[in-house]
């Protein structure tokens, strides 16, 4: 049994400690040495074939980049993965291609840092570019992002997103917080202002953009009025899709050497549950606000009654889906886009028929 990854990367004398049953232990970085502990020989020539996917097969993610130049407080990402490295852009649009030859409609761009991608390999942010590159794959009907930071934000990818009509009208842009001494507390070099200006910027470049982000409560030293500030930004900005989640001190981390987990956990859960009940009521009415539009759907699957998409507002696993009653729709198929009417919504969940 050999065990790898980024528990072993961060965990591995603890695990060996604990768990000595284990034939082996590796990390991120050294994985090569089991090929050299099995006596087996490491070859670094690029393999054929196609890549595997673990995701239905109308959609996949495509990792642009691996590691994390960022220094957030509470964040232990660079201590696992490293500096970031870019991937070299012909190895994406290869792999882009690849996946669209193999009937993927749909590919998700992730990295823990989407917005730094080319400043170390190409001394520049290549975003836009590879974007525009990814754009040109025919075949390829939706490219989504993933992961943005607000910091540096390279607003040129903006224009590229409004002109490219299968870039999907949809940003995922971790926030955390909005409040000028927690933002500082956080390390993230960014300032309320500048938040509020960047999000008021991207909805004027890209009308109708779906902007997705993540909030955080209790990191050390956040008061009542840090709170209220995040409340209020949850208000002022109205996102259209928003999770959120209490610090926790990780062992290691800028936060973890330097402040006192000084907020209780339950004044972080409930500080939490104040913010997502609030954006559900944003949810919900920006929902209702959809009620008779048309939407190019996606069908995910096939259940018991009905079948389930998305819009391209919507990320598979975290976003809202899209309800077709297969009594109105028997036919659909899987991995098929079709116009939908919504007739219908609650909070989290569109309800609609096809579109005549």
């Amino acid at each position: 049994v050999y065990v790898m990854g980024c528990l072993t990367e961060r965990f591995m004398d603890e695990l060996k400690a604990e768990i000595p049953e284990v034939d082996g232990y590796y990390g991120k970085f050294n994985w090569k040495n089991l090929l050299t502990d099995l006596g087996k020989a490491y070859h670094n020539d690029p393999l054929g074939g196609n890549r595997s996917i673990t995701t239905p097969a109308h959609y996949a993610y495509m990792k642009i980049s691996e590691g994390c130049n960022r220094s957030c407080s509470y964040c232990a990402i660079p201590i696992i993965t490293g500096k970031h490295k870019s991937r070299p852009m012909e190895d994406l649009v290869t792999e882009a291609q690849s996946l669209v030859a193999s009937g993927v409609k749909e590919i998700q761009l992730i990295a823990q840092d989407l917005t730094f991608y080319g400043l170390d390999i190409y001394k520049k942010n290549s975003l836009a570019e590879l974007l525009q590159r990814l754009s040109d794959v025919q075949g390829l009907e939706w490219l989504r992002l993933h992961y943005a930071y607000p910091a540096d934000f390279p607003r040129e990818i903006l224009s590229v997103m409004r002109e490219r009509e299968n870039i999907c009208n949809y940003l995922d842009i971790a926030l955390q917080h909005i409040s000028d001494p927690m933002l500082r507390a956080m390390r993230r070099r960014v300032t309320k202002a500048e938040t509020y200006d960047l999000l008021r910027y991207m909805r004027e470049e890209v009308p109708g953009i779906h902007l997705r982000t993540t909030l955080m409560t209790g990191h050390p030293g956040e008061t009542e009025q840090d709170f209220e500030e995040l409340l209020q930004f949850v208000r002022d900005i109205r996102f259209d899709r928003m999770g959120a989640f209490v610090y926790s001190h990780e062992m290691g981390t800028y936060a973890h050497e330097t402040y006192a987990d000084d907020i209780p956990l339950e004044v972080k859960q409930e500080r939490m549950d104040r913010l997502m009940s609030t954006q559900e009521e944003i949810a919900a009415e920006l929902n209702v606000a959809k009620i008779g539009r048309t939407f190019k759907t996606l069908i995910d699957r096939n259940e018991e009654e009905y079948f389930v998409g998305r819009t391209e507002y919507d990320s598979p696993e975290v976003d809202q889906e899209v309800l077709i009653s297969k009594q109105d729709a028997p036919n659909l198929q899987v991995g098929n886009f079709y116009p939908v009417k919504i007739t219908s919504a609650d909070t989290f969940d569109l309800y609609g028929q096809l579109a005549q």
